[in-house]
């Protein structure tokens, strides 16, 4: 009997543990189960504000892009009027410096019947130098012909002229003046050009023989 009670004893000792282990597995589970849905809230949180985070920084960048998309098309509107407005005034500078020769001008042809001859010749004269010295402000320049050898670039010959005394094709009259602009010509000169005449040919061939001899 004391056999059978002992070892009725421990199998309800056993059952006691096993159901205390059980009970100690399920409060883990739980314990588990209630850490991972806690953890899960808290991820959603976190997912929940670096979405809004994300919302708002794509919404902010939006509006920083709208803004230089605005300001851009702001910058292009003014710099396509300065470009029109400089186009359309560009020879402004040059003008006003013209104004005063004009002027003077003006007051020489008012003055014109009051004026003797010399003093009107001295007065146009003064406005002739005004003007030159403003075109040669601007980088105008007139070019220089008489003597020299006729260069397409810078001249056009209207005609020729025979000459005994000039090289053949020396400019010998300036018929109307020509201009550069800075290193540009803007008008070409146009002159009369020496030709070569019979006597000329005749000192050549005079002039060929002796060096031959």
């Amino acid at each position: 009997m004391e056999k059978k009670s002992d070892k009725k004893a421990e199998e309800k000792e056993i059952d006691i543990k096993t159901e205390a282990e059980l009970d100690d597995k399920s409060k883990e589970k739980v314990e588990q189960d209630e850490s991972s849905k806690e953890e899960e809230k808290i991820s959603k949180k976190e997912e929940a504000e670096t979405k809004e985070d994300l919302e708002e920084k794509v919404k902010s960048l939006q509006d920083s892009l709208l803004r230089k998309v605005a300001e851009f098309e702001n910058y292009k509107r003014r710099t396509e009027n300065d470009q029109l407005n400089l186009l359309k005034y560009a020879a402004e500078s040059f003008i006003l410096k013209v104004l005063p020769v004009y002027d003077d001008l003006g007051r020489s042809v008012t003055h014109l019947n009051e004026s003797n001859q010399d003093s009107l010749k001295e007065g146009l004269k003064l406005v002739f130098e005004k003007f030159t010295k403003v075109l040669d402000e601007q980088g105008v320049k007139k070019i220089d012909v008489i003597g020299k050898e006729f260069n397409v670039d810078y001249h056009e010959a209207l005609m020729q002229q025979p000459s005994n005394e000039h090289p053949e094709n020396t400019i010998l009259t300036e018929v109307e003046s020509g201009y550069t602009y800075k290193d540009k010509v803007i008008k070409h000169s146009k002159v009369i050009v020496s030709q070569k005449t019979e006597d000329n040919e005749e000192d050549r061939n005079e002039s060929n023989n002796d060096s031959e001899e």
